[in-house]
């Protein structure tokens, strides 16, 4: 039940945003909004204001912003061809600017969140103070203890162990001048590290602390949030390349099942990884829609960058047919993941 209620927040949440990106845009160039929905199927609530009909579907999964003329058909509202509020009587510039408004919606939540988790949680921070030695490791040989602090590696200052481990891995071999503050006095000590066979990076044999949480203030959250964001996108598309030249196993896909699963998982551990998770979601969401795949937003682009070379539309037939392939080629490939995720739940 929790699980259950975990996914339809989070997807209610990415899906809301992504919605209301199309919606305020398309407000903002003056375009008529018919129905701003939430979920699909049947109608569950449903309040007309002003055009605009705002609906809460009963099923929990999906939305869409339905505006006059999207379609580009004349046939499809009451309202006349010529009339300015009609999406496709907009300019190239201004459709564009609709359609590309859902995903970066979605990429800015993610920063968000971010920047919230940062603010009033804080980042994992864990200080270069040794909790333990591995027994015979190079640190062991050397002389080093635990509750030992490395406060500099060949005269470079650390003060974060990520910054002495990343200093450590790149330098196997080779013999490093450890300054070590040792219960108020500094002492040196000479290690060389060696080569982890698993990891295949350096290491000499120590242990972390347990990470402390660091808070940091709105404006450096922010920016800290916008940096984590575009490492995840710059990640993510690596990984999609990846799987697109076979050198990663597409076995660790995720479909709605995997996610719903992952995040029942996340809601257990706490809020932090539900809340991260979100944003791992929500840029993954943003990234697939701006793909040039038919029947996503990154098509509809497409369709619109053709047209602005052409200087004319597309058969607006034309292109909704080809929209229509390209959602029904989706949903078979989202049957094969969720046929993958439930094969992997009963393993």
């Amino acid at each position: 039940m929790k699980t259950a209620i975990a996914a339809i927040l989070v997807f209610g949440v990415l899906i809301f945003i992504h919605e209301f990106g199309h919606f305020l845009v398309a407000k903002l160039v003056g375009v008529r909004v018919e129905e701003f929905s939430i979920g699909m199927g049947p109608s569950a609530f449903s309040k007309k204001k002003g055009d605009t009909l705002y609906s809460i579907r009963i099923l929990p999964f999906g939305g869409y912003v339905k505006m006059t003329g999207e379609a580009g058909l004349e046939e499809d509202s009451d309202i006349p061809p010529d009339d300015p509020r009609r999406f496709n009587n907009k300019t190239v510039a201004q459709r564009m600017g609709v359609i590309v408004a859902g995903p970066l919606m979605n990429l800015f939540l993610a920063v968000v969140i971010f920047a919230i988790v940062f603010t009033f949680i804080g980042v994992p921070f864990v200080d270069t103070t040794i909790s333990e030695v591995v027994e015979n490791s190079p640190a062991d040989q050397a002389g080093l203890k635990a509750g030992d602090t490395i406060v500099a590696i060949d005269g470079e200052k650390v003060s974060e162990w990520s910054e002495m481990v990343f200093i450590i891995q790149n330098r196997v071999g080779e013999e490093l001048e450890l300054t070590v503050n040792r219960n108020g006095e500094e002492k040196i000590f000479m290690i060389t590290p060696k080569m982890d066979p698993e990891t295949q990076v350096g290491i000499i044999g120590v242990i972390q602390n347990t990470p402390q949480w660091r808070k940091m203030n709105p404006v450096q959250a922010l920016v800290t949030g916008f940096t984590q964001t575009v490492e995840i996108i710059v990640l993510t598309l690596v990984g999609i390349a990846q799987l697109i030249t076979g050198q990663l196993d597409s076995g660790g896909v995720a479909g709605p099942v995997g996610i719903i699963q992952l995040i029942g998982e996340s809601a257990r551990v706490g809020l932090v990884y539900l809340l991260n998770l979100t944003a791992i979601i929500s840029i993954n969401l943003g990234l697939l829609n701006l793909f040039p795949i038919p029947a996503l937003d990154g098509s509809k682009l497409i369709f619109l960058g053709i047209e602005a070379l052409r200087g004319k539309p597309i058969d607006a037939k034309k292109e909704n047919f080809v929209h229509l392939i390209g959602f029904a080629l989706l949903m078979l490939l989202m049957i094969f993941i969720t046929y993958n995720d439930i094969l992997r739940l009963f393993e």
